[in-house]
């Protein structure tokens, strides 16, 4: 599976983005779907997780109520809708699948396949 991710870019504080992520595979549908993101010196961190069908999504407490997480099965793709941006949301954010399409799985290591990653830079 190889993940295209895109809608990086620069915007100011309490703007918006959207990010995308496109994915090679007839079997989308089967994926739970996440995006993390790292910021320079620091670890990569979990951002959201949607679930394979029913689409359960799961976000980490500081993105909560600002960012949400969706997918279109039929254009096999994921987003990530931005909202209240703030200076600490710049990272390089990377979508991954994990074929275990169901369940709370934050962790790196639950996710087989990732993308390059698309650089978020919030100024102030």
């Amino acid at each position: 599976v190889q993940l295209q991710a895109s809608g990086g870019g620069l915007v100011q504080a309490g703007g918006s983005l959207r990010l995308s992520c496109v994915a090679s595979t007839r079997t989308f549908s089967n994926y739970g779907m996440g995006w993390f993101r790292q910021a320079p010196g620091k670890e990569r961190e979990f951002v959201a997780r949607i679930s394979w069908i029913g689409g359960c999504t799961y976000y980490a407490d500081s993105v909560k109520g600002r960012f949400t997480i969706s997918r279109d099965d039929a254009k096999n793709t994921v987003y990530l809708q931005m909202n209240s941006l703030k200076p600490e949301d710049t990272a390089v954010y990377y979508c991954a699948a994990d074929p275990r399409g169901i369940g709370v799985r934050q962790a790196s290591n639950d996710y087989d396949y990732w993308g390059q990653g698309t650089l978020v830079t919030v100024s102030s």
